[in-house]
């Protein structure tokens, strides 16, 4: 029952009460009979007990209001009690009237002991000037939200960050009444809050690792769409990351989706892993291998999400492995061609000796007995010439190395080709102002000019067009460390384009294997390009090469540059006869040493001779006073030439040699040995090379 039904129930109870006395008053004035007298009294009766039972029915409803407010007043209490947050209400100077539970178990004191307590005091020291200026604040706007204070009591058992939220109640007057104050302890979300920060730097942190990896980092989902794209990635594939986020990775990376693809995406659903080598291409279409690392990543309950990807190329690392494979096949090869060709020299030399010596000798020979010696002298050097091919492939044969004009060796190419090549091709050149000079063998430098070209030719049988262009170029480090062998440098570039047939992707790393060829039976060795290689190699620098079925082929071949002028100096010597003094020849090949005694005893030296390295330390050891000069082979059985060599000037420290041999590789162990050697032959040499050589030491 409300209010005001109550005050209408004491109403109608008074006009009942007020109609009785009134029918008492009238039965008083008049003379009525005993049966109106009595159904007076019983109306009046009537009336009465219909008040009391509403009276009752009011009075019960009354109670039961009374029970509802107090269960509410108490559901209150309860709250207010027991709420998570501490809750104070103080006066407008802020002095504590109540404190729920919570305040009180949050300042570690009784709940009594706040009452009439300074809400001032468990503020920290540090902090009571914001503490004024909130009570302030509270006054002039009546409220303040998730203001933060520091809480401290009982010299530091209490001492926390407290947010507190403030409002102020205002009394019928319009002034402050009280204060009604909501505070809670914001320790652990500061904690979280520290956590998270921490949290977020070491996020930061990983994703700048992430972006300074040079390793390409790509997150897909299975769908193949890209989430995530690092810097790295933008690096590799030359995308940028709003180019790349949201596309198909696979179109994006891939031509066309291979078997393999699909398998590596079958794998890492299946079991969560894969790696392997894919060629993948970057946005200007060039192709690159790459070693890829896919790893599942699972959502919360354990499903498939996405697809992380680490991608690492290795172009340039296959490449430095197929030119070590292809070092260490010229080198197997090598080994066979240079002891072949240590017998070819060793049975060529006593020949080109013969042919010097025969016209000395018998210096009545008809023409037709020197035309023969001249015709046998010629196939003896081109034995010799053959030799040193056979060796150039695999390093081991290098010839005098003067200054080569850049410009001049590609003119003469220019003009042989187009003399001998069908006039359905095309031949140009472009040759750089500055392109300058390069230190080498003109002969094997026009051998690989011409190997190119020819092979140019022979891949337009109806015509094309032929560019030969050179250029100085610097090689920078990351250029050099894609060739063994390469160095930060300056380097003259020749290339050599054509638009031929082309060579097919699946051979272009054979070509320079030898004995490869793509000819017809007869029409192709297979030595070319090993040869190539081998002379660029022997002159420090490397190649290139770039083809396309259908379009053409470019070669670029890069030797170092030589820098400042030329100069040519032609030295002619006269021999002369000697003076009879001795020299001790040794080489096991018996026909090498009667020859080169007898071409030395021709012209006037005294000769003794030795089969190996023990013979000649014995001789020497006779002879030490009287030989004038050895003549060593540097490749013997028993004792080979440097061992002897050493032994040689350890009985006499001022001997003076020559040392000869058929392989280069021996002279380049004979420049190791220093000053002591005084000379070094070539086999075969002729009769002129050892005298001069002979005749130079003893001047």
């Amino acid at each position: 029952m409300t209010k005001e039904n109550f005050k209408q129930a004491i109403v109608k109870a008074h006009q009942r009460l007020e109609n009785l006395s009134q029918l008492a008053s009238l039965a008083a004035e008049k003379y009525i009979g005993q049966d109106s007298h009595r159904e007076l009294l019983q109306q009046a009766m009537t009336e009465i007990s219909i008040s009391l039972e509403e009276l009752q029915q009011q009075n019960e409803e009354l109670i039961n209001t009374r029970h509802l407010l107090e269960a509410e007043s108490q559901r209150y209490y309860d709250l207010f009690n027991f709420a998570p947050d501490g809750y104070l209400l103080t006066d407008a100077t802020g002095i504590i009237q109540e404190a729920n539970y919570a305040a009180a178990q949050l300042l570690k004191v009784r709940q009594s002991y706040l009452i009439g307590k300074p809400l001032a005091v468990f503020v920290h020291q540090t902090q009571r000037q914001k503490f004024r200026q909130i009570m302030l604040q509270l006054q002039q706007q009546g409220q303040i939200r998730r203001e933060e204070l520091q809480i401290f009591h009982e010299e530091g058992s209490t001492d926390f960050p407290a947010e507190l939220t403030a409002i102020a109640v205002q009394d019928s007057q319009g002034k402050t009444g009280n204060l009604r104050w909501l505070f809670r302890d914001v320790s652990e979300q500061q904690a979280a809050l520290r956590e998270r920060h921490q949290q977020d730097q070491k996020i930061r942190e990983q994703a700048a690792l992430l972006d300074i990896t040079t390793d390409a980092i790509i997150v897909e989902d299975l769908h193949n769409q890209i989430l995530f794209w690092n810097q790295g990635a933008e690096k590799m594939y030359g995308w940028q990351v709003q180019e790349a986020q949201g596309n198909n990775a696979w179109e994006l990376l891939f031509k066309k989706t291979s078997p393999l693809l699909l398998t590596a995406q079958k794998t890492v659903i299946e079991h969560g892993t894969w790696q392997g080598e894919l060629h993948k291409f970057r946005k200007d279409g060039v192709e690159r291998i790459i070693t890829s690392r896919w790893t599942l990543m699972l959502d919360a309950v354990g499903l498939p999400k996405s697809i992380l990807i680490i991608d690492t190329d290795i172009t340039e690392k296959k490449q430095l492995e197929t030119q070590l494979l292809r070092s260490q096949r010229l080198e197997s090869l090598g080994t066979l061609a240079s002891g072949i060709a240590h017998d070819l020299n060793n049975l060529l030399t006593p020949i080109m000796g013969i042919v010097h010596l025969l016209p000395l000798k018998y210096p009545h020979f008809d023409d037709v007995s020197l035309q023969m010696l001249k015709m046998l002298e010629t196939n003896a050097k081109r034995g010799g010439d053959l030799v040193g091919q056979i060796l150039s492939f695999t390093g081991g044969y290098e010839r005098e190395h003067t200054i080569v004009l850049v410009s001049q060796l590609i003119e003469d190419i220019k003009q042989i080709a187009q003399q001998a090549f069908p006039k359905l091709i095309d031949i140009k050149t472009d040759i750089a102002p500055n392109v300058g000079m390069v230190v080498g063998d003109s002969t094997a430098l026009h051998q690989i000019l011409m190997n190119l070209v020819v092979n140019a030719r022979d891949a337009m049988p109806y015509g094309g067009n032929l560019c030969i262009s050179a250029a100085k170029v610097f090689i920078d480090e990351n250029h050099a460390r894609m060739h063994i062998g390469a160095t930060v440098n300056s380097y003259v570039r020749i290339t050599v384009t054509d638009t031929g047939v082309g060579i097919p992707s699946k051979i272009i790393d054979r070509i320079f294997d030898p004995f490869f060829t793509t000819k017809e039976v007869g029409k192709g060795t297979g030595l070319g390009l090993s040869i190539l290689m081998g002379i660029v190699k022997s002159h420090g620098g490397f190649v290139e090469v770039a083809s396309e079925v259908g379009i053409g082929t470019k070669f670029q071949v890069y030797l170092p540059s030589k820098e400042g002028s030329i100069s040519q100096v032609i030295d002619e010597i006269e021999l002369s006869r000697g003076h009879g003094e001795l020299i001790l020849v040794v080489d096991d090949e018996v026909a090498i040493t009667q020859i080169t005694k007898t071409t030395l005893e021709f012209s006037n030296y005294k000769v003794l001779t030795a089969q190996n390295g023990i013979e000649a330390i014995a001789l020497y050891t006779e002879h030490k006073d009287e030989i004038r000069l050895v003549v060593m082979d540097m490749m013997m059985p028993l004792m080979g030439g440097e061992t002897t060599i050493s032994t040689l000037q350890i009985i006499n420290p001022q001997v003076q040699i020559i040392a000869i041999s058929g392989l280069a590789r021996s002279e380049a162990l004979v420049q190791t040995m220093g000053t002591s050697i005084q000379g070094f032959l070539v086999k075969p040499f002729t009769a002129n090379e050892l005298l001069s050589l002979v005749q130079t030491i003893f001047r």
